[in-house]
């Protein structure tokens, strides 16, 4: 394959047309990415979560409750502020009512229109009044945000001298979407320009610090316009948030691939002049941990399927895609253009400066030999440092308001500081009491003792005056207000005691198995807590297996992964806690935003193996022709530049995202800046080569290196003879071997996926497609075992070593799938087969 794609210039050039074609027809048939976006689901709780039960409840048995509200809130001034109010709030209803208002304006509530609810739109000291704008048509319309800047521009013309702000669900909407849009070009430009010098400043030839870039925007077009096409067909859901993360993503990860790949390129010129030949060798060499890298990020965004928030869920798959677009770009384009380029890439320095720079800066001797001389004082020294890092997570707390968020002034965020100081903190978001009985309760005392059992609840400030009754009667509504910041943890743990207090009092008022929900925002919010809280558990389960079994694969070693995945986990404490320590701590933020936990996690544990990998894979192969000590010191030595400058890389992308006026993208950049250093210069370069020194031959156990006592010399018998070259029977044998070897290991591990796949859809009910596909491939890679193991049987004439034992335990998981089956079936998690019922006897 390599010579058929890097033989020639030709075939090179064949190549990156190739691409840039693809790329061409994919960005003319494609909508644009932005026009299938969708910010709202990403925001919302599971739609199987009571607060979602209780909003469609709302919707469908309350009519005009599709429209989303704006809220205008007045607060007069001067010598009579109640009267200036009152005033502002006639002119704004009146220009709010005329013909030439918004189409999107379905009505007004305000004192004028609704005298009788002026306890609710008028503050305790009559100084700020309320008018509530119901708005038809989706938020995420242009439109309908056009219309929410129409309503602003109206009620500031006729609010006088009175202070006035549109916020409600309607301006956050629309102040989210431009906050989110005039950030995106920023940082766009400031990742290209960021990159571009750092490049320049490594290759230090502008042609091959171009090549990077370039191999990224097509990767990014093919994935853009891709994303956008699944997007649009409903197969996957793209964010803002989530755009905006691919976009470093890519940047990061490009550009690392191509630093593996071209710093190989010039260690193979040393050796070969003949630039296709030695171009080959550079991607034979580093094909194993490039794909390592590139599947351990694309099965780790996988891992996200499992969750249930859509905020996760959603974040995956279109991450997938672009890495593995970008894995196919690194090792087909990047070369392909080098090629192409011919000598002039290296321009000014030419191939001989730049062949040369690829053994290795002084520098990484000598932390080698710091390494080598005391790896006890440099591990201890190095872990004693992670976990005063993690200290900072003592002070560790989760946000769950969006307004605060916003790094920048919005209109949304002033009003509702206008209506916590006015009408106190929980009329910034009321919820809603939901609850349904069996009868009809528009007759019935029941609705009022629930009322009072509501108003009487500790966490409740007020409760609206009259019950509301939906259109079939059997269904109340509750208007009530939390004396709590409905965005805090104390609102959101009060949830399920309202829910309580409801259903207690609905039970003494004599409805019998009434049904009690709440609708709102903090509802939202609690449910969203809940399912952030089960996600991150499964994810982070999932992405260390996921982890671990990737690095067993390329290490074949039982050990090495454990005490790599154990770095990893020091490695997220630590920028976890410090994140939480500067953010919180020194920018005064009220709290970690909910999801950055999590994507911290992924994204710093799929990213932070990959200098892991590279300098694992590199021992690995230095182990051919040295000792441990010596292979540990001469990987670290080879790979510290490249690696380094990498890391240094991929950290300054995620940076450019704390250019970004959202707190979550703010928080999440910072994180794996941070994290990606930490990798960069101290896990990769320090604590794991001290770890590897000290372990010494049993750093790949079971796996014993060779000790070569000098170069690599063909043996001969001892009178001399040349030995005998292995006969075809041993070849065979040793292909046959390597075959059982890996089709075991790919049977365990589909039987394993088989396993978390039935367990996620026996106990929580949620994935049955990853059951259907680990069980089909699980089927074939057991049927090709047994047949394989009867080959090994007959060829070793039943001798086994220790391969042959290990396989064999393969044929363990089969047995156990169907012991877990069988428990899932008598435990009521699996519901057995319905037996067909019997004909009733003919009637005599």
């Amino acid at each position: 394959m390599l010579q058929c794609l890097l033989g020639s210039r030709k075939r090179a050039a064949v190549v990156v047309s190739f691409w840039v074609l693809i790329a061409g027809l994919l960005a003319g048939g494609a909508p644009a990415l932005d026009s299938v976006e969708d910010n709202a689901s990403a925001n919302l709780p599971p739609a199987a979560s009571d607060s979602m039960k209780a909003r469609d409840l709302v919707r469908s048995q309350l009519p005009g409750q599709n429209a989303t509200p704006a809220i205008i809130v007045v607060r007069g001034e001067g010598t009579d502020p109640a009267a200036s109010a009152q005033e502002a709030v006639a002119r704004i209803t009146s220009a709010l009512s005329e013909a030439a208002r918004p189409v999107q304006v379905a009505s007004v509530i305000s004192t004028v229109t609704a005298p009788t609810a002026a306890a609710e739109l008028v503050s305790p000291d009559r100084r700020a009044q309320l008018v509530i704008v119901p708005m038809t048509g989706s938020p995420s319309d242009e439109s309908f945000q056009n219309a929410v800047d129409r309503v602003r521009t109206l009620a500031s013309d006729r609010a006088g001298s009175t202070e006035v702000a549109v916020t409600g669900p309607a301006g956050i909407a629309t102040d989210t979407v431009k906050v989110f849009s005039g950030g995106d070009k920023v940082m766009l430009l400031a990742t290209i320009l960021l990159v571009l010098v750092i490049l320049l400043v490594i290759y230090r030839s502008p042609l091959m610090a171009l090549v990077p870039l370039v191999a990224v925007g097509v990767a990014m077009r093919v994935s853009e316009t891709t994303g956008a096409l699944l997007a649009d067909a409903g197969v996957i859901t793209v964010s803002s948030q989530t755009a905006s993360i691919m976009t470093v993503l890519l940047f990061g990860v490009g550009t690392d691939y191509a630093l593996i790949i071209t710093a190989r390129y010039r260690e193979a010129l040393l050796d070969e002049p003949d630039r296709p030949r030695a171009m080959q060798a550079a991607v034979r060499r580093t094909a194993e941990s490039v794909l390592a890298s590139a599947s351990t990020i694309v099965l780790a965004m996988f891992a996200l399927l499992v969750a249930v928030s859509p905020a996760l869920r959603g974040f995956g798959p279109y991450l997938a895609l672009g890495v593995a677009v970008m894995a196919l770009v690194a090792f087909t384009f990047i070369p392909a253009l080098i090629l192409l380029l011919g000598g002039s890439v290296f321009w000014p320095g030419g191939v001989g400066k730049a062949a040369e720079r690829s053994r290795g800066a002084g520098v990484w001797h000598r932390v080698a030999a710091l390494v080598a001389r005391a790896p006890v004082r440099v591990a201890t020294t190095v872990v004693a440092l992670l976990v005063v890092m993690s200290a900072g997570l003592i002070s560790y707390q989760e946000s769950f308001n969006s307004l605060s968020g916003f790094r920048t002034a919005t209109e949304s965020e002033r009003g509702q500081r206008l209506i916590q100081d006015a009408f106190g903190p929980g009329e910034i978001a009321p919820s809603t009491v939901v609850v349904r009985s069996r009868d009809d309760l528009r007759s019935s005392p029941a609705p009022a003792a629930i009322a009072a059992a509501l108003a009487g609840s500790a966490d409740v400030t007020r409760v609206g005056p009259h019950p509301r009754f939906g259109e079939d009667g059997r269904t109340v509504f509750y208007d009530v207000v939390l004396r709590w910041d409905p965005y805090g943890s104390e609102a959101l743990d009060a949830i399920d005691p309202l829910k309580e207090t409801a259903r207690v009092a609905a039970d003494a008022a004599g409805v019998a198995n009434a049904t009690v929900l709440i609708a709102g925002e903090t509802a939202q919010n609690a449910d969203i807590r809940s399912a952030l809280d089960r996600d991150t558990t499964y994810i982070v389960l999932l992405v260390l297996a996921i982890v671990t079994a990737v690095l067993f694969l390329l290490l074949r070693s039982l050990l090495a992964p454990l005490y790599l995945v154990a770095t990893l986990v020091l490695s997220f404490l630590a920028t976890l806690g410090a994140t939480t320590f500067f953010t919180l701590t020194v920018l005064g933020d009220e709290g970690i935003g909910n999801r950055v936990t999590a994507y911290i996690f992924v994204f710093l544990v799929a990213l932070g193996v990959d200098y892991n990998i590279f300098i694992m894979s590199r021992f690995k192969q230095e182990l051919r022709t040295a000792p441990p000590a010596r292979a540990i010191s001469a990987a670290l030595t080879r790979t510290g530049g490249v690696v380094s400058s990498a890391g240094l890389i991929l950290a300054a992308t995620f940076a450019v995202l704390m250019t970004q006026p959202i707190r979550e993208l703010f928080q999440f950049g910072f994180a794996m800046a941070f994290g990606v250093l930490l990798d960069t210069f101290l896990i990769r370069p320090l604590l794991v080569p001290a770890i590897v020194r000290l372990l010494g031959d049993h750093a790949l156990w079971p796996t014993r290196p060779a000790r070569p006592a000098g170069p690599r010399m063909p043996s001969t018998p001892a009178d001399g003879a040349p030995a005998a070259p292995p006969t075809e029977t041993t070849i065979r044998t040793g292909r046959l071997l390597r075959s059982f070897t890996w089709i075991a290991v790919i049977e365990a591990c589909t039987w394993a996926g088989l396993l978390i796949g039935m367990y996620l859809k026996y106990v929580p009910k949620t994935t049955e497609l990853g059951v259907r596909i680990f069980g089909t491939l699980h089927g074939g890679a057991f049927i090709a075992y047994v047949l394989l193991a009867a080959l090994v049987a007959i060829r070793l004439k039943w001798r086994l070593s220790w391969t042959t034992v290990f396989a064999l335990l393969a044929a363990v998981p089969p047995f156990m799938t169907v012991a877990f089956e069988t428990w899932a079936r008598r435990t009521g998690r699996l519901p057995g087969p319905t037996p067909t019922p019997n004909p009733s006897p003919p009637r005599s």
